[in-house]
């Protein structure tokens, strides 16, 4: 779901420079992109008035002196995942400097607390709503695009200015320089990134749900077209790298999947089978969303963090309205729904594998994952039915098989099973068999995985690191 934007969309900063540059001087911005007048506030619109934003629970780090607005941004703050991009490993909250790899040089999260030589602590409201609304900064110049401000464009007022009041009252300023980017000239020119969001970043525009749409169903939509922005990496982007839908009402490419981040394919969110939410309900999706687990399947790669570090935070009512929007998306494909096949099961029960990749499965994987893929609860995903294993692209399946995989740590699941990576064992001939015995096996309908697939992924694999059991990654040793 979230994005989440570790490392999540590594490609977008260079194709804004360069499609812009590509760009200039004879491209027109279209009507619908027109710049709003700088420090301008949105319409605030609001939820139904009888269902209030949700109250989150008290928040430990914040002093019991702490008002409302302070609270309310801590939540959202929360549900935005800030913590992802701008708190580097080992480093002080929000103080930045977390490394983001792309292909044209590193580039570096930058400092958000209210220090006022390095942070944001002389921003005013309206300095900060034109970042998050425009992806502009204080200083003037467009920020690279993997900051997805047009979902942050959607919130509120209210909740605007109850996240600038967080950050400028509830978070510790820490005097912690930002980094320079490593990025050489001329990719490092900032002007061409401002024409990349005149031509392609759509303009500003405050929440609208659908009018028949119920508080709950409001609530949902407001949440994961806006400040969850989950179509930063759960929707296709067109060669411009820019989202091809926003919210529902664009068309069944929102929230259908099949974006590469951090070498794993993020799967489709909408009501569908052949690999998304069909099968599930919204319990299901409430408890996924929640502790990274369910009956169905585990989190993995990017979606990990997000469940560490925001979801787990969400109140009930908001996980349920996110589950009931998420519901209420209409398939993008035709796929029939999943239906279990024993056929593989009965011959692996038997000792009788019928290829190399169910030998290797049976002698690698059938002790957790069992002969007939149905795993085990939910320390051991099952994988007859995995919604991944449904699709043509085998990306995820070899990035976990390569890498390992860890389920996170939340206060209602804190037990973090890690499964070991076979990078160092297997070869990538070996790896394609068993990966496509799995995604073909007991009913699965997913695609064949090539020795080629597994070399590409492995280049950028890394072996899996279990999240420590806290909240926040400025806490991790």
């Amino acid at each position: 779901m979230k994005p989440f934007l570790r490392r999540s969309i590594p490609a977008l900063a260079a194709a804004a420079v360069i499609v812009a540059v590509a760009a200039t001087g004879h491209a027109q911005p279209t009507s619908g992109s027109q710049p709003i007048a700088v420090g301008r506030a949105l319409p605030n619109v609001s939820l139904p008035p009888h269902v209030p934003p949700a109250t989150p629970t008290p928040d430990p780090d914040l002093p019991a002196s702490a008002g409302k607005d302070v609270l309310q941004g801590a939540y959202l703050a929360r549900i935005g995942d800030c913590t992802a991009c701008h708190t580097a490993r080992n480093g002080a909250l929000f103080a930045g400097g977390l490394p983001l790899a792309s292909p044209i040089g590193t580039i570096y999260s930058t400092n958000i607390t209210p220090d006022k030589e390095h942070g944001i602590g002389d921003w005013s409201y309206d300095d900060f709503a034109r970042l998050m609304r425009r992806g502009i900064s204080k200083d003037g110049h467009t920020v690279y695009p993997a900051m997805p401000y047009p979902s942050y464009s959607r919130l509120t007022d209210d909740d605007l200015r109850a996240l600038y009041a967080y950050f400028m009252q509830g978070v510790k300023p820490v005097a912690q320089a930002n980094k320079k980017n490593d990025i050489p000239w001329p990719l490092s020119m900032r002007w061409p990134l401002g024409i990349w969001r005149t031509l392609f970043a759509p303009r500003p525009e405050p929440f609208a749900g659908d009018a028949g749409a119920d508080a709950q169903m409001l609530r949902g939509a407001y949440l994961v077209q806006g400040l969850g922005h989950c179509g930063s990496c759960h929707t296709p982007r067109s060669f411009t790298m820019k989202e091809r839908a926003l919210t529902d009402r664009d068309g069944t490419a929102y929230l259908a999947g099949g974006q590469i981040v951090d070498g794993w394919t993020a799967p489709s969110l909408r009501n569908e089978h052949g690999g998304g939410l069909g099968d599930w309900n919204e319990a299901e999706i409430v408890e996924f969303l929640k502790t990274g687990r369910n009956g169905r399947t585990a989190s993995f790669g990017a979606m990990n963090e997000v469940v560490h570090d925001s979801f787990q935070y969400l109140t009930d009512t908001d996980l349920a309205a996110v589950a009931k929007y998420l519901k209420s998306l209409a398939p993008a494909n035709n796929a029939a729904p999943y239906r279990y096949d024993p056929a593989v099961a009965q011959q692996l029960y038997e000792g009788h594998p019928a290829s190399t990749g169910a030998q290797l499965y049976l002698d690698r994987c059938a002790a957790c994952h069992r002969s007939n893929g149905t795993g085990n609860g939910k320390a051991f995903p099952a994988l007859a039915g995995n919604p991944i294993l449904q699709t043509a692209d085998p990306t995820s399946a070899i990035h976990i098989v390569l890498s390992g995989s860890s389920q996170p740590y939340t206060e209602a699941a804190p037990s973090m099973l890690t499964m070991a990576p076979y990078a160092d064992i297997l070869s990538d001939q070996q790896i394609a068999d068993v990966v496509t015995f799995i995604q073909q096996s007991w009913g699965n309908r997913g695609g064949t995985a090539t020795a080629d697939q597994v070399a590409k992924v492995r280049k950028t694999a890394t072996p899996v690191e279990a999240p420590p059991p806290v909240g926040r990654r400025g806490d991790r040793p």
